[in-house]
């Protein structure tokens, strides 16, 4: 709008500039007529016509009238252009030219017995007038610049806070979409964005009861397998264990009442207490992944040793590189059985499908939560792979505690990392 206003001055400025100027020198241009006409009069009766015509040229030139001047017989008009003086030098070329200056000089003949000796001319300056037309558009331009910013900045100011509650609503429904349920949206701002913004805290506050009751859920589903693996790993121990241990003694027994099977190695007899020490070694496996009982009485980086020389075949030729923290010992107790389970899924993931060279183990205290970090050097996971069971029951478990879990693969090294807090306390619904 500014800008088309200042389009339509310019526009109208040239079209009644020019006769505005003509009518302001109007009076003037007649005035010179008539001085030439009372000129022409005194000549005729002067006795010496020429000496009357240099004495009213003198007088003309010491005075103050410069834009009537006398101009001998075959000189020539001055353009509108060449006779603006005054201010022009302060006004651009390209606004001299839009004014279209009309032709206001008028010349009048001067004549000494019948013959024409020069001419009286009236050639006006209007730099001053040009000037001042100048002035006033700088002020229409200064004037109509500051209307605008202030325009600018009033409908910025009112469009800000009228949308202002849009953009709280918005953003608060980003925070539902993340996941961030404890954050209440301010309800401003028109009566249909208030209902808005109070449906968005009643559905933040149901989805908030909602995941309590589901991070409780889980966190008890995680404590029946817990005890579901300690009652099988007892059943194991307490039932398998001596029974195993009765049959090896037996197949002792028979071997050294044999006598000749003793010292070979395909006997019946030795195979049947080969077999049952293979049994025997392969409960103990069972226990441990069942429930590792030795993390208390070891410590989680003892453990975790223990379980890689478990997989010492499958260890041959990888670099593991530790960094467990002592200050872990410290943590709940199904805390580090989760720590131990994310560790021993991840180790067994790297040595099953990754076909690493290197492989490096994190478990530490940091920033009040509780890291674990499994990454290798291998091939990684194709894109169009689905995460197994494996991955899945490690990230159920940590969201079971609270926890948060990531996976990706950055720089040719395949990542798992997970943050845990220190106690698995119970969540309060509310």
């Amino acid at each position: 709008m500014f800008l088309a206003a200042l389009v339509t001055g310019l526009v109208l400025l040239r079209i009644f500039a020019a006769d505005q100027l003509a009518d302001e020198n109007e009076p003037a241009g007649r005035s010179s007529q008539q001085i030439a006409a009372a000129l022409n009069r005194a000549l005729s009766v002067s006795a010496n016509p020429q000496a009357t015509l240099d004495a009213f040229v003198g007088e003309l030139n010491t005075s103050n009238a410069d834009v009537i001047k006398f101009r001998p017989a075959g000189a020539s008009l001055s353009r509108p252009e060449n006779y603006v003086g005054g201010g022009r030098a302060k006004v651009p070329a390209w606004f001299v030219r839009l004014l279209a200056l009309p032709e206001t000089a008028r010349s009048s003949p001067i004549v000494i017995e019948g013959r024409r000796v020069g001419n009286l001319v009236f050639e006006p300056d209007m730099g001053a007038d040009i000037y001042e037309k100048w002035v006033g558009f700088l002020a229409i331009l200064a004037a109509g610049t500051v209307l605008t910013v202030l325009t600018l900045s009033i409908t910025f100011l009112t469009v800000d806070a009228a949308l202002k509650p849009l953009r709280d609503l918005g953003a608060g429904l980003a925070r539902l979409r993340d996941g961030q349920y404890t954050g209440r949206i301010a309800c401003s701002g028109p009566p249909e964005i208030r209902v808005s913004c109070d449906a968005a805290n009643e559905l933040a506050a149901t989805l908030t009861h909602l995941n309590h009751e589901n991070r409780n859920l889980l966190r008890k589903i995680v404590s029946i397998q817990d005890e579901e693996r300690r009652d099988i790993s007892r059943e194991l121990h307490d039932e398998l264990g001596p029974l195993l241990f009765a049959i090896r003694a037996n197949v002792i027994a028979m071997v050294d009442s044999g006598g000749t099977d003793h010292d070979n190695a395909d006997s019946p007899s030795q195979k049947a207490l080969q077999s049952v020490e293979a049994l025997q070694s392969t409960n103990r496996r069972i226990l441990d992944r069942l429930r590792p009982l030795h993390i208390e009485e070891l410590g989680l980086e003892s453990s975790v040793r223990k379980l890689l020389r478990n997989f010492r075949p499958q260890v041959a030729g990888i670099e593991v590189i530790f960094d467990i923290d002592p200050a872990l010992g410290s943590v709940d107790s199904v805390v580090a059985q989760t720590v131990y389970r994310v560790l021993q899924e991840g180790i067994t993931n790297v040595l099953r499908h990754a076909h690493a060279t290197q492989m490096r183990l994190v478990a530490k205290v940091s920033g009040g939560q509780v890291l674990v970090e499994i990454s290798d050097n291998g091939v990684g996971m194709a894109a169009d792979a689905v995460i197994g069971r494996g991955l899945t029951g490690m990230r159920e478990r940590v969201r079971a505690l609270g926890g948060t879990f990531e996976f990706w693969r950055n720089d040719g090294r395949t990542l798992v990392r997970c943050n845990l807090p220190p106690a698995a306390a119970e969540l309060e619904i509310g």
